[in-house]
């Protein structure tokens, strides 16, 4: 959110305080889901800043004594085309409106904007994923080669959390696929009660991921922005089960129980092999 107020106002990101979750200062909205936070919630802040930029030019011109359509915003400075001597930073006009000793005519004080967005239509981030994989035939052990992904979430607004959100979704996911199971014994005990027993990869099973992006902008938000807080997730896991798959399909074997473990490949090669005998 700091991120998108301050492109917008050209002001500093730390200079934007985000109040979290607490109903009794912010108005009531949605949960954050469905890769929608940004999409909705940040378009939402988007077009708040708009609405005070419009407002703090109105004033602005005023302070400035010029028409408003004369206004250049730019580096959270206002400055009057063609004569750039004129300026007022945003802070200027921002206290203007708060001291509210010289505004427009029927202008109320303070700079602030609520708003609420309603999106037309969802929005479609979309992608490829490819694992490569190698399979032990002895011992059903799967190694994890190679992964490679390109994902579209529209515009970015900040690069490298798309990249963290792509990395620990596609971790995530390949734990899905390869480790990650709860079962339980006869009496209805889980046999995978903690972190001894219920495999959660660390940064050692981690491998080099090849990510790229394309930038195809949503129709749906004036940002151009999309979901891709669960690209990764959704598209590992199959990506991986579909690799392993496939390096067992000289054997006769077209799917395989999730997750891989060695003993569910070793167990598949074993059935394949005595129906072919």
């Amino acid at each position: 959110w700091s991120m998108i107020v301050a492109d917008q106002l050209g002001i500093d990101p730390d200079d934007v305080e985000v109040l979290h979750s607490d109903t009794a200062i912010s108005p009531l909205g949605m949960d954050t889901y469905g890769s929608r936070s940004l999409a909705v919630g940040g378009t939402a802040i988007w077009m708040a800043t708009e609405k005070v930029i419009d407002k703090a030019r109105a004033i602005a011109a005023h302070m400035l004594e010029a028409n408003a359509d004369d206004l250049e915003f730019a580096g959270g400075t206002f400055s009057v085309r063609g004569s750039p001597d004129q300026v007022v930073p945003l802070a200027g006009v921002a206290f203007g409106a708060f001291t509210a000793h010289d505004l427009p005519d029927g202008m109320e004080p303070n700079l602030q904007a609520q708003v609420t967005f309603d999106p037309s239509n969802f929005v479609f981030p979309f992608g490829t994923h490819i694992a490569v994989v190698e399979v032990d035939e002895a011992t059903g052990a799967v190694e994890l080669l190679d992964y490679a992904a390109v994902d579209d979430c529209g515009n970015q607004i900040n690069p490298l959390i798309v990249e963290g959100q792509l990395h620990g979704g596609i971790v995530q996911g390949i734990a899905q696929a390869l480790w990650e199971d709860a079962t339980y014994d006869a009496d209805g005990q889980c046999r995978a009660a903690n972190l001894a027993d219920y495999l959660v990869p660390s940064a050692a099973e981690c491998i080099d991921m090849k990510l790229d992006y394309t930038v195809t902008p949503s129709p749906s938000n004036p940002m151009g922005v999309k979901g891709i807080g669960e690209a990764g997730t959704i598209a590992s896991t199959p990506a991986v089960m579909n690799a392993v798959v496939d390096a067992l399909r000289p054997m006769g074997i077209t799917d395989i129980t999730m997750p891989a473990s060695p003993m569910t490949v070793r167990r598949s090669i074993e059935a394949a092999q005595g129906g072919s005998a």
